[in-house]
């Protein structure tokens, strides 16, 4: 069994590190606002599931940078471990299919947020 293997607390940061790939990274605080990145994302969710406010290009850009920085399998993984609440993926895997990241057959159960479909259309 791996250290990797499954993702905690305690290896979260570690696992990050080694597939943060980010050539113009100049030092450990820039690391640490990628980081944020998941926290931003999942305020992102909160507000629009709670309030109503869609900031979705804010979202995507996070998205964006979260998987340049990390790589496809490490940032799928890190987001299932950051965002544990169910609601929240709806919106996500909106997102992810409009930048083309998964396809229509990725998580069948999770469903598509039209609403947000609607929108991104729209950009």
């Amino acid at each position: 069994m791996g250290l990797f293997d499954k993702l905690t607390v305690k290896n979260f940061s570690a696992f990050a590190l080694q597939n943060y790939d980010n050539p113009q990274c100049a030092d450990l605080e820039e690391f640490q606002e990628d980081l944020r990145r998941f926290r931003y994302l999942k305020r992102l969710c909160h507000r629009y599931h709670e309030a109503g406010e869609l900031r979705e290009r804010l979202m995507l850009n996070h998205l964006i940078t979260i998987f340049n920085v990390f790589g496809y399998e490490a940032s799928m993984r890190m987001l299932d471990f950051k965002i544990q609440e169910p609601s929240y993926w709806s919106s996500i895997k909106t997102m992810l299919l409009y930048l083309g990241y998964v396809d229509e057959s990725w998580n069948t159960e999770i469903p598509v947020n039209d609403e947000l479909a609607q929108k991104l259309r729209e950009l």
